[in-house]
């Protein structure tokens, strides 16, 4: 699969460090670095554009500027790409109305598009956009990223003895590498501290998704996004995890 990745900053830079670290052999990923300024009102986005972009079949969009997104449709067609991922880890560069704009531009060329909030909510199937709102699609190019990069994805192993973690497998990682991170560091913890700790560590990795409060969800995407890594923890390490139990205690008249 060829992938063209655009970026403009730090978020961007990341992500495409991590993806290209651990791609299957199969992959090519190319890279373009796109301007950090735009206009207001972009008239003429061919000027914002260089004269040429190598072919792809998946374009990337990791941006830090709402005006890339509007970009995107003319790099399809100049790249021959028939899918865009497009990411929403803060609103501020890609708003939900332009999302929506952006799906509409693109399915007039039949180019497929998903806009994950937040990005590692993406499965080879779906992916979310709210709180308990989510989106399938069908893409085999989009899809075949997801198997790799996106909804963070551990096979955690717990001594039934012991109850500490013994191994991590990853199965798919972030985009970012933040599941990674968390997988080299959770071995030898406790079950009934693994969860807790994969929150910690994702913050520390850190995350770069928003950190301002998300009005899809009620909350910042950076929270959204640790609980989804968290959450999958939990569930594995949840039939070792020690049962407290709390009894009621007697009231004492002073």
């Amino acid at each position: 699969m060829r992938i063209l990745a655009i970026f403009n900053g730090e978020y961007g830079r990341r992500h495409i460090h991590n993806v290209v670290q651990h791609q299957p052999a199969a992959w090519q990923v190319l890279t373009w670095e796109a301007p950090q300024f735009f206009p207001p009102v972009l008239d003429y986005p061919e000027d914002y554009l260089p004269e040429s972009l190598p072919a792809a079949d998946l374009l990337l969009s990791f941006a830090e500027h709402k005006g890339v997104a509007e970009l995107l449709p003319d790099m399809a067609q100049m790249t021959g790409a028939t899918a865009v991922l497009a990411p929403i880890d803060n609103e501020a560069w890609l708003p939900r109305g332009l999302a929506r704009q952006l799906h509409g531009w693109l399915a007039a060329i039949n180019v497929a598009c998903a806009t994950p909030k937040p990005l590692c909510s993406l499965t080879p199937t779906q992916y979310q956009v709210a709180r308990r709102q989510f989106v399938t699609y069908e893409n085999a190019h989009i899809a075949e990223f997801a198997r790799y990069f996106g909804k963070p994805s551990l096979q955690v192993v717990v001594d039934g003895e012991t109850r500490l973690v013994t191994a991590v497998t990853m199965q798919r990682d972030a985009v970012c590498g933040c599941a990674r991170y968390v997988a080299e560091h959770l071995v030898g913890m406790t079950a009934d501290d693994a969860a807790e700790k994969a929150g910690l560590l994702h913050h520390h990795f850190p995350c770069l998704a928003s950190m301002g409060i998300d009005p899809d969800y009620g909350d910042t995407l950076m929270h959204v996004s640790g609980n989804i890594l968290k959450d999958d923890v939990a569930a594995q390490v949840k039939p070792f995890r020690r049962a407290t139990m709390i009894t009621p205690g007697k009231r004492v008249d002073e």
